[in-house]
């Protein structure tokens, strides 16, 4: 067998050193921001090409979605060489198996390189590996990364994120914490940093871009493409103008729950899908989102145990459980319906008005302006609001009214909810207390004096 050399007839451009050279020297975490045919892909393929042989492992590519990734990469063609992207990187002399179905290669040294998606990051459980790299990143979903960081940390693996920006979201968020830390390779790569775009190609994009979706939103598409830009919002997204306000106003902070007040739950059950849900106090005519959660294929039980551990942690005053309509539903195991199943595990389910979903998008619209959200949510449900986007006609060429469904959908729902159902909530909110002279004082931070009981006189 000839001699081959890794990387396999491919060596990185000149834009592409700085990140390159950083993960060849053993660097751990890098996000690499950068504009369309950067060449993002084939720097991590080639990459991981040269870290399975220096460390027998396992290894993955993630994409946004699983149906995605045999498009994007598995049979994706260089158009310069006419080859596949996976054979340049990964040449069938090195392999010992690959198997076309499950898009997974097994190399003659033992190591193996699978492509998996985020949306199914509940299934990645349990497998050890020693590399990743996260393609898309903006359009991941971010809890993949939650699940999958322990397995690198215990493994002394390295993670690679790569992307466009897609608004400010759970990837801009990544890359400021990149910026500032010493363990983080940072970099931000428009076409007026690589020139990898001639001034004539550059407009001819823009005008392909115009041409799609009108003066201002193509501009903006092309600023976001092409010149990494930050302030574009996701397009067709639902939330982008109130998410936009909640940041520049700083109501995306750190928050602790009111004393006294019930801190509600608002639920997007699901079986085979994931639950999702918020937690919310309504004080006055303000909501204060404390946290979210979400979690796949698992039961009602598993909940019982989080719901209970977390309100004790944070000594958090139970409230109301609002659940959708469909949770009237009999079950087809017990038939019983998840009300009852609920009652029965000391939840206070309430069913929130049910109306449709477009109503209850407007409302969540309106009730955005009013919530200050924890900066626990930022990476897992306030990314989720700011993904949630129409979804895209391609026949039409334009967005229809409804949304795509994806790996923001259930988080989304879940705020919908919390959207229809906190005026109810507010009820159940505390009275305040009766106005007097001690209250008063009291809430000046002025201690009252000790009376002294008047003595009379006998006559």
């Amino acid at each position: 067998m000839a001699e081959i050399k890794i990387p396999n007839a491919w060596s990185p451009r000149n834009y592409q050193r700085n990140l390159w050279d950083y993960l060849s020297n053993g660097g751990k975490r890098a996000i690499e921001i950068a504009h369309r045919r950067w060449g993002k892909d084939d720097v991590l393929l080639h990459h991981t090409a040269c870290a399975l042989f220096e460390r027998p492992a396992s290894y993955w590519s993630c994409l946004p979605e699983y149906a995605q990734a045999r498009k994007a990469l598995w049979t994706a063609i260089n158009p310069h060489t006419g080859k596949r992207r996976i054979d340049e990187a990964f040449p069938h002399a090195l392999r010992a198996s690959t198997n076309e179905q499950e898009m997974f290669i097994r190399f003659v040294n033992g190591s193996t390189w699978q492509l998996v998606g985020s949306d199914r990051y509940n299934s990645l459980v349990g497998a050890g590996i020693a590399g990743v790299t996260f393609s898309e990143w903006a359009l991941c979903n971010p809890s993949a990364w939650g699940y999958i960081r322990p397995m690198l940390q215990e493994n002394d693996g390295w993670a690679a994120f790569i992307t466009t920006p897609r608004g400010k979201n759970h990837a801009y968020s990544m890359f400021q914490h990149a910026e500032r830390s010493v363990d983080w390779f940072a970099e931000r790569s428009t076409i007026l940093d690589t020139g990898a775009l001639t001034p004539e190609q550059a407009s001819e994009a823009l005008a392909e871009y115009v041409s799609i979706y009108g003066e201002d939103i193509g501009q903006a598409q092309f600023e976001q493409e092409y010149l990494c830009s930050w302030t574009g919002a996701i397009l067709g997204a639902f939330y982008a103008r109130e998410l936009s306000a909640v940041r520049n106003e700083g109501r995306l902070c750190q928050i602790e729950a009111i004393p006294g007040y019930p801190v509600h739950t608002s639920w997007d059950l699901g079986i085979s899908d994931d639950t999702a849900l918020w937690h919310f106090q309504v004080v006055g005519s303000q909501i204060l989102v404390l946290g979210c959660h979400s979690q796949s294929g698992v039961g009602l039980d598993y909940y019982e145990s989080y719901m209970r551990d977390t309100y004790s942690a944070k000594c958090w005053t139970k409230g109301i459980d609002y659940v959708p309509h469909d949770a009237k539903a009999r079950e087809w195991t017990g038939g019983r319906t998840r009300i009852e199943t609920m009652m029965a595990m000391g939840f206070n389910p309430q069913l929130v008005p049910n109306v449709g979903l477009m109503d209850g998008i407007n409302a969540a619209r309106r009730t955005i302006p009013l919530c200050v959200f924890d900066t626990s949510t930022e990476m897992t449900g306030f990314s989720a609001l700011e993904s949630y986007k129409r979804k895209w006609d391609d026949v039409k060429k334009a967005y229809s009214m409804g949304p795509e469904h994806d790996w923001a959908s259930h988080y989304s729902d879940s705020f919908r909810y919390l959207a229809l159902s906190w005026r109810e909530a507010r009820a159940a909110a505390p009275s305040p207390p009766a106005t007097t002279m001690q209250n008063v004082l009291a809430a000046e931070g002025i201690t009252p004096p000790k009376l002294r009981p008047i003595s009379r006189r006998r006559r």
